[in-house]
């Protein structure tokens, strides 16, 4: 593990050389639970103030149904309502997605998890229709020795365009988020999770786009 985030920021320190950098305090609330049986949900809302953490330029409500084929794997179909905030006018876009996340093992050393999602992105206006894969690999270890300990936290994203289209998405590699922090209980089962999270995005003319991210997520679940 500490070989391949050596790796990965080796790699990385010449893009983040050269890229032009943002500041950001990003916020997650998602609530998530048991309908009935192996059926489940999970709704989000996320405000990002981006722009040195000065001005709220995006706004994500994600909601999604999904059903449990076994202890370790869950299948989800969703829908998210995107709203960038801009001067020249805001950009409204509706996207389906359909997700698979893997409990993929754990033991002392902590425990691994995976998702991968493909989104349809559907931009007001625009008559393409953008698809995008998505895959997150997840590690999470306790750091205390009780029934709701502390943990480290850390997980990597990568963010894949899969065609071009004319409101702006270019294939290829779109963006790739790295998260380092920790995860802290709260009430019941639910937890924030708190930490730093850089966002490298792939911009137009061989640019570059580094955002340092204050990032809090709630987990409220039931």
């Amino acid at each position: 593990m500490r070989k391949h985030l050596l790796a990965t920021l080796t790699l990385l320190a010449p893009v983040a050389a050269h890229a032009e950098t943002d500041e950001a305090v990003w916020v997650n609330v998602t609530a998530q639970g048991a309908i009935k049986d192996r059926l489940v949900y999970f709704a989000e809302v996320q405000p990002r103030v981006n722009d040195g953490a000065s001005e709220l330029r995006q706004l994500l409500l994600r909601t999604a149904i999904g059903v449990g084929v076994s202890d370790a794997v869950t299948l989800y179909q969703g829908y998210a309502r995107v709203i960038d905030y801009s001067a020249g006018g805001d950009q409204l876009e509706n996207r389906s997605f359909q997700q698979v996340t893997w409990n993929v093992a754990k033991g002392s050393w902590g425990e691994l998890q995976s998702r991968t999602r493909i989104e349809q992105r559907f931009v007001e206006g625009s008559d393409d229709v953008g698809v995008r894969l998505r895959h997150m690999a997840r590690w999470e270890l306790p750091l205390e020795k009780k029934d709701r300990p502390v943990g480290a936290l850390a997980w990597a994203e990568g963010f894949v365009a899969v065609n071009d289209t004319d409101w702006g998405a270019r294939a290829g590699m779109d963006q790739v988020r790295l998260f380092g922090g920790a995860e802290i209980p709260l009430f019941g089962r639910s937890t924030l999770e708190a930490g730093y999270m850089a966002q490298i995005t792939d911009l137009p003319a061989g640019r570059s786009r580094v955002r340092h991210i204050a990032s809090l997520t709630f987990q409220l679940r039931h």
